[in-house]
């Protein structure tokens, strides 16, 4: 890769911001209990943040980009055992894959693996 997630100039971040946009309309709440019957929706996802609930995508991002130099592929939000976890999935310049796991609601760093 010829430029790096975290090294991106201001200007050429406004591609990533779209593309982020994109992604967050297909942010995936995997339902493990929730009352909520469609837990896919965007409109969801928004009531999660706008309550408070989760922390903002954007700074989920922010501190991924301030930790690992790569490209972000993919972005989940996702329950697990009634925890709501942000889980993205980054290129890094060496050609490997990481999937890094945030608590939504702490914006704490819970886990780091290789991308599948």
């Amino acid at each position: 890769m010829s430029s790096s997630f975290r090294n991106a100039g201001r200007g050429s971040q406004l591609p990533v911001v779209g593309l982020l946009l994109i992604l967050l309309c297909f942010v995936v709440v995997q339902n493990t209990g929730a009352s909520h019957d469609y837990p896919e929706d965007q409109e969801y996802v928004r009531e999660l943040r706008n309550s408070g609930e989760i922390l903002s995508l954007s700074s989920i991002i922010d501190d991924a980009s301030k930790r690992y130099q790569g490209r972000l592929l993919e972005v989940e939000l996702e329950r697990e055992d009634g925890v709501l976890i942000y889980e993205l999935e980054m290129l890094m310049q060496d050609g490997t894959v990481i999937e890094l796991f945030y608590d939504a609601r702490t914006g704490e760093l819970i886990g780091v693996e290789p991308g599948d």
